[in-house]
């Protein structure tokens, strides 16, 4: 009888130990799970057709967009027009985009160059710099965003498209921009630095549009479309920015709705 209750009480203590490993092994998997954050990251790089310094970036952006295609990471190409003088015009660019460069490095006191990459309207380096960038965005994601942005009710009308947009947490002196984005296109350069090479880019800004948002955070905005229009190929990315120190504090993106039949 004896016997039979030591083993009993082994079969209990083998059992309890069982039990514990087994909460002890799925404790460590749940504290193991990454948790997602609430934050986001806009990458903006400013970049040029003429510039032999770019294409490794325009690369990384792509290796980037690819692996982050399901975060809150949102990546703007813009394509400045100071390199169009030296030999080749870049189809993409515009002075507008070079005007907002300049713009920041007044803001965050940084030079202005190619390839350079600004995350969040606050952090610069290099556009070809791999670590710094995932580091940069790793921080974003970990940071809660201070406004949350809504864009909806994307309504395409001839060649122009209307969009709702809606933000809370906005502080003063802030803007909504909204930037028409062409998902990829390849170009074939002709001359200049990178003559006779076929440059392949992503997330292209071909317009983009200010709101100040000082008395409507809820409203309407038009976006003008470019000729062939192709839904599947363009996105909008949104997103909120502080005037005085170009800190971005929320983002969005969102899609045209697959129905829309392109201009002729």
């Amino acid at each position: 009888m004896r016997s039979f209750r030591i083993f009993i009480a082994l079969m209990c203590l083998g059992l309890t130990g069982l039990l514990t490993e087994a909460f002890i092994t799925i404790k460590n998997k749940d504290i193991s799970i990454p948790v997602a954050g609430k934050g986001f990251a806009v990458v903006e790089l400013f970049t040029s057709e003429g510039c032999s310094s770019c294409p490794p970036a325009d690369a990384l952006v792509a290796r980037v967009q690819k692996e982050s295609a399901e975060k809150p990471v949102y990546i703007l190409a813009f394509h400045v027009d100071y390199w169009n003088r030296l030999g080749w015009k870049d189809v993409f660019s515009s002075h507008d985009y070079s005007s907002r460069q300049y713009q920041y490095s007044k803001l965050i006191k940084s030079e202005v160059y190619t390839p350079q990459i600004i995350v969040n309207g606050h952090t610069e380096f290099v556009g070809s710099d791999e670590k710094s960038l995932r580091n940069a965005i790793k921080t974003g994601l970990e940071n809660p965003a201070k406004t949350e942005l809504v864009l909806s009710n994307i309504k395409v009308e001839g060649d122009k498209a209307n969009v709702q947009y809606h933000a809370t947490g906005v502080t003063n002196g802030s803007n909504l921009l909204i930037a028409l984005i062409e998902k990829n296109a390849t170009t074939k350069v002709q001359s200049g630095e990178n003559g006779g090479r076929t440059l392949s880019h992503v997330q292209i800004v071909t317009q983009l549009k200010s709101i100040s948002l000082k008395s409507n955070v809820n409203g309407t905005e038009s976006i003008a479309l470019p000729h062939g229009f192709d839904p599947q190929k363009f996105e909008l990315i949104g997103f909120v920015q502080n005037t005085s120190t170009g800190e971005i504090t929320g983002a969005t993106k969102a899609q045209f709705p697959s129905t829309v039949t392109a201009k002729l």
